[in-house]
């Protein structure tokens, strides 16, 4: 399937894998990938804006609940560990995020079972619009698919997913090459 993605669908899988390691995770669901999709200057990120979602917010919001997800902030507190404090030592003794990117060497990080299921979601939204190849826009159709934490994170900002749907349907020319 990797062989149909374009440049922009590659880079955007790429830079979740970056996404995870900044949040500290220890596998990649769609907010990652989503994250990465908006983060690039591309027509993914054209069409939320267009559509008035903030986009920056988004990511903020969305690079922040992933970081907390990497540690279980209450379940920290139930033992009387203040997160917060923790993090303030970490970062004054080792630098700033060193509890962020503690575990994480260069390898790999698995994708979720949501995020695989949106990314072979991605290869069925390009054969539905008739694509020879998956773009970030058929990775973002996915994401809006899939029953996933992206797609709840969408909701909560009270964006029309049937009206993001439709926007992104009708992005750019079909066929695009792949790489």
């Amino acid at each position: 399937m990797f062989e149909r993605f374009t440049r922009e669908a590659r880079a955007a899988v790429t830079a979740a894998q970056q996404v995870a390691r900044d949040a500290g995770t220890r596998q990649i669901d769609t907010r990652h990938v989503l994250v990465a999709l908006l983060e690039e200057a591309g027509p993914v990120a054209a069409t939320f804006r267009e559509l008035g979602v903030d986009v920056a917010g988004l990511v903020t919001s969305l690079r922040s609940e992933l970081r907390e997800s990497g540690l279980d902030r209450e379940a920290l507190a139930s033992l009387g560990i203040d997160l917060d404090a923790v993090r303030e030592r970490a970062d004054a003794v080792f630098g700033p995020g060193a509890l962020d990117s503690a575990g994480h060497g260069p390898g790999r990080i698995p994708f979720s079972r949501d995020a695989k299921k949106a990314l072979e979601l991605a290869l069925r939204e390009a054969i539905r619009l008739q694509h020879k190849s998956i773009d970030g826009r058929h990775v973002a159709l996915g994401i809006l698919r899939a029953e996933c934490p992206a797609r709840d994170a969408l909701v909560a900002t009270g964006v029309g997913l049937e009206h993001l749907r439709e926007a992104l349907d009708n992005q750019g020319s079909p066929g695009a090459k792949s790489v």
